[in-house]
């Protein structure tokens, strides 16, 4: 049987994407009575369509069209690489002499220009490490933990892990003490490298944490280290010393295989113990080697490493920049001095999140509003020209960059060719101001520790903003009904449901958690993400909502808002609590139905005149005074500092079933209450705005 070229394309597809046990002729069967459907790939797509199984006829899963016939796990161009030691084998054996990890912080403390370490230089380091662990007696397969920010030395202990078939298990330098002594015991860490600052964390609860056999001090002299009772079974050695033991007892690595866990990295959560996602050699690699495909970081590169090491956005960039032989260049561990990092390292690739390039875009655009009407003019001027001309696939004029962006560009070093954004959305308005200032490729990623990093990401020459792009080339994705909030594939114009993901990327689970890993995944190997997306024209996905009520702020924060809302109900002017936020702002702000009798009460003790219930809502000081008190219970409760209400609006009427804010159980209908407050929850951000002055140096 012969077919038109789309319909051989589609069974080459098929043929890949389908259990092989399907014979051919139900293959062309299947093509002959689906003729009529779209053909899986045209030159305008990003993204190709299939079907999930070949007895439903449901065109219903996405791939990369860079790849619609296989889902990557490994590197085009090197597909021996399996394993993060492989990578770094790779990168060592043709990028010896590369500068790797620079850093400017000298060991008196000072501050100077960066100094670097060659592939090569790291590479004797790592084994060194790995020498040194096996000869304080931690062996093949234990958990070692990164308790410090990032420096040269986090990234020479992860390459020891691998090397060694190490599980390296990095903890935020952030966690409060019960969070860290959680992770250690619940990952059984053998050993732990730390700082002098985090150290002292460690000791408080040494006893408490009885599976560290060796803590390893990083930027500490063996002279000032503490000395333990020798029945502790603990050992404390500097880093300096480790390299020393390990340097005279060398030992051969152990490489892992590809399939053997690299990883657990451990999810803040939103209620409860943090989760540990076991993520493998695979994994990574997989990633990485899909994203590869459409994001090349070259030898000439250089990257500024300063956020967290911990998050997997941060990992999953070390892990590309390896591969392409990258400088990474780190700051000097204080975020507030990062501009004048980037005005030193001058790097070419700049990644952050969207948090750090409104503050960015506020700065620039505070600067042009203060300039003077004439510079103001010459501003929009060129920016409207060069907007228009990126927009059409054109050349913008050089002449907009000699006279107004290229000073813009020296805020970032002035060389900065890509820029990346991740962990929670860029406004299209933000991502389309860097373009133009920045005169360079600024694309945004989604993903999630559970797949390994990117899920999707923005193609090279789309220029539209506001959506995540297409399928990473390692994956494919789906969208799944959710009735019960009206989300279905049918919806017009666009197939709306909660985001789906299966491939290579997948983790393996959660650590000693079976039950939770169950929940994500399903038995067809199709990991939940919770998020709810839609599929815009060109096969890009755009993320619309939560499934659960559980959302992310700017920073990257996961919030539980009954949480917040059960501990203000605690206080004594809180009827009801309505708790909001969103991707785009880093704060929460809260509605809250007062306790009529306890408001009036206090007003009368206070001398406080109204006339009604409401117009005492409205009064300014009496919104601070609630909002005080709503910071005391918050405090009484340990909520974490970006839980707590930045703003409040106070309401007279409470929330009933009758003005469609409660559901028939009496739970807040969250939808119905963001749409009915919208206008007050917008002057509260711009109230938050105001009083939060951007940086000068921004």
């Amino acid at each position: 049987m012969e077919f038109s070229s789309p319909a051989q394309r589609r069974l080459q597809t098929l043929r890949s994407h389908l259990d092989s046990s399907q014979a051919d002729d139900q293959l062309s069967l299947f093509l002959n009575a689906t003729a009529s459907a779209a053909p899986f790939s045209n030159e305008d797509s990003y993204s190709v369509v299939l079907p999930e199984k070949l007895d439903t006829g449901i065109w219903n899963v996405h791939r990369s069209a860079k790849s619609p016939t296989k889902l990557f796990s490994r590197f085009p161009n090197h597909p021996e690489i399996g394993t993060l030691h492989d990578n770094f084998v790779h990168a060592v054996e043709t990028y010896p002499d590369n500068k790797y990890l620079g850093t400017r912080a000298r060991p008196d403390g000072t501050i100077g220009e960066y100094t670097w370490m060659t592939y090569a230089e790291t590479a004797s380091a790592r084994q060194a490490i790995g020498s040194g662990l096996i000869y304080n007696g931690i062996n093949h397969g234990a958990c070692v933990g990164l308790y410090f920010i990032n420096r040269p030395e986090w990234l020479a202990v992860d390459h020891a892990c691998a090397a060694y078939s190490f599980i390296s298990v990095p903890l935020y330098d952030t966690l409060g003490p019960d969070a860290v002594k959680f992770v250690v015991n619940h990952a059984t860490l053998q050993a732990i490298f730390c700082v002098p600052q985090t150290l002292n964390t460690l000791l408080s609860f040494l006893s408490e944490i009885p599976t560290i056999r060796l803590v390893v001090v990083v930027g500490g002299a063996d002279e000032n280290l503490p000395s333990l009772p020798p029945g502790s079974g603990v050992k404390i050695v500097s880093y300096q010393k480790l390299l020393s033991q390990g340097r005279s007892s060398v030992h051969p690595f152990s490489p892992p295989k590809p399939e053997d866990i690299a990883t657990i990295c451990y999810t803040s959560g939103t209620t409860g113990t943090p989760k540990g996602a076991m993520l493998s050699h695979e994994n990574l690699i997989s990633n990485v080697a899909g994203s590869s495909l459409s994001i090349n970081f070259l030898p000439d590169d250089i990257y500024i490493s300063y956020l967290p090491l911990a998050h997997i956005y941060e990992r999953s960039n070390q892990i590309m920049g390896v591969y392409g032989g990258v400088s990474i260049g780190f700051y000097q561990g204080d975020i507030m001095k990062l501009m004048d990092d980037l005005a030193v390292l001058r790097p070419t690739v700049f990644c952050s999140v969207p948090r750090l390039y409104n503050r960015v875009y506020d700065g620039i655009t505070s600067a042009v509003k203060s300039s003077g009407v004439t510079k103001r003019r010459l501003f929009q001027l060129a920016y409207n020209s060069k907007k228009k001309a990126i927009l059409n696939g054109r050349s913008p004029s050089p002449l907009w960059d000699k006279l107004v962006f290229n000073k813009i560009k020296e805020k970032l070093g002035g060389r900065v060719r890509f820029m990346g954004s991740g962990a929670s959305p860029l406004s299209p308005d933000v991502m389309d101001f860097l373009r133009v200032c920045f005169g360079c490729s600024v694309r945004e990623g989604y993903g999630m520790t559970e797949t390994s990093c990117v899920i999707s990401s923005m193609d090279e020459g789309d220029n539209l903003s506001g959506h995540v792009g297409s399928p990473n080339p390692a994956c494919e994705v789906k969208l799944v009904d959710v009735p019960e909030m009206n989300y279905t594939s049918e919806d017009q114009p666009y197939p709306r449901g909660e985001i789906c993901v299966r491939g290579p990327i997948i983790f393996k689970g959660y650590y000693k958690d079976e039950e939770q890993t169950k929940e994500i995944m399903d038995v067809d190997g199709w990991l939940h993400t919770g998020d709810i997306g839609l599929w815009l024209p060109g096969g890009r996905l755009k993320i619309i909502d939560r499934k659960k009520n559980i959302f992310k702020l700017a920073q990257g924060e996961y919030i539980a808002p009954e949480k917040i809302e059960n501990v203000y109900t605690k206080c004594r002017f809180v009827s009801q609590c309505f708790i909001h936020g969103d991707s785009f702002n880093s704060s929460l702000v809260a509605i809250v139905a007062v306790d009529p009798d306890v408001m009036k009460d206090w007003a009368a003790s206070e001398g406080i005149k109204y006339e009604n219930l409401a117009q005492l809502c409205k009064d300014p000081k009496v919104r601070k005074a609630v909002l005080a008190e709503m910071d005391i219970v918050g405090r009484e409760a340990q909520l974490r500092g970006f839980e707590f209400a930045k703003a409040v609006t106070l309401v007279p009427e409470p929330f009933t079933l009758e003005n469609g804010l409660l559901t028939p159980t009496f739970k807040v209908k969250r939808p119905q209450a963001k749409a009915y407050f919208a206008e007050a929850i917008s002057k509260m951000y711009a109230e938050i705005a105001s009083s939060d002055p951007v940086p000068s140096k921004l």
